[in-house]
C-alpha cells in the first residue's frame, strides 16, 4: 500500500471519528454475506410489524458492500421510501452502524456527517450482524424514523 494511499485512510477514519465522536473500532467487523433465505426471513418479520401497525412502508435487505440481496414493500407505500429503505441499509451496511447514528450527530451540531458518502440522518437502517460480524443491513422507510426503526428490530428478531 502506498503511503499517500494510507494517509489518505487513516484522514478518512480520523474524520470520521471526529465527526460522529464514534470509534471506528466501536464497528464490527464484516463476515460473510447475508443469504437470501435470511434475507427473507428478516423481511417478512419487518413487514409483519408494520402491517400490525398500519403503517405503508418499504423494506431493503443488502449484503455487507451495499448490494440488494431482497426488497418488499406494502401496498400504497410512498413512492419516495422505496430508495429510502435502500440508502438507509446501505449507510447501515457500508459504515457498520445503525442509521440512527447520522441523526444523533446532526442532533449534536455536527451536521459536517452529512458530506460523509451514503449517509443517512434517519433511524430506520441497521446492521445484520451474525457470529459478532456484520453480514448486511436492514432498511426500512415509510413512517416515521422511530417506527422504521421498531420494523427493522422486528425483522432482525425474526431471522
Amino acid at each position: 500500500m502506498s503511503a499517500q494511499k494510507t494517509i489518505s485512510q487513516l484522514s478518512g477514519i480520523a474524520a470520521f471519528a471526529l465527526l460522529t465522536g464514534i470509534s471506528p473500532a466501536q464497528a464490527q467487523s464484516y463476515g460473510s454475506n447475508i443469504t437470501i433465505d435470511q434475507a427473507k426471513k428478516i423481511a417478512a418479520g419487518a413487514i409483519a410489524e408494520c402491517q400490525k401497525n398500519n403503517w405503508r412502508t418499504a423494506v431493503a435487505i443488502l449484503d455487507t458492500g451495499g448490494s440488494l440481496v431482497y426488497f418488499e414493500r406494502i401496498d400504497d407505500t410512498q413512492v419516495a421510501s422505496l430508495k429510502i429503505a435502500i440508502d438507509k441499509a446501505y449507510a447501515a451496511a457500508t459504515y457498520r452502524r445503525p442509521s440512527r447514528v447520522w441523526e444523533d450527530a446532526v442532533a449534536k451540531g455536527r451536521i459536517a456527517v452529512l458530506s460523509l458518502a451514503g449517509v443517512v440522518a434517519s433511524p430506520g437502517g441497521l446492521p445484520i450482524v451474525s457470529d459478532g460480524k456484520v453480514i448486511g443491513a436492514v432498511g426500512v422507510s415509510g413512517g416515521t424514523g422511530d417506527q422504521d426503526e421498531q420494523c427493522a428490530k422486528a425483522g432482525l428478531s425474526a431471522m
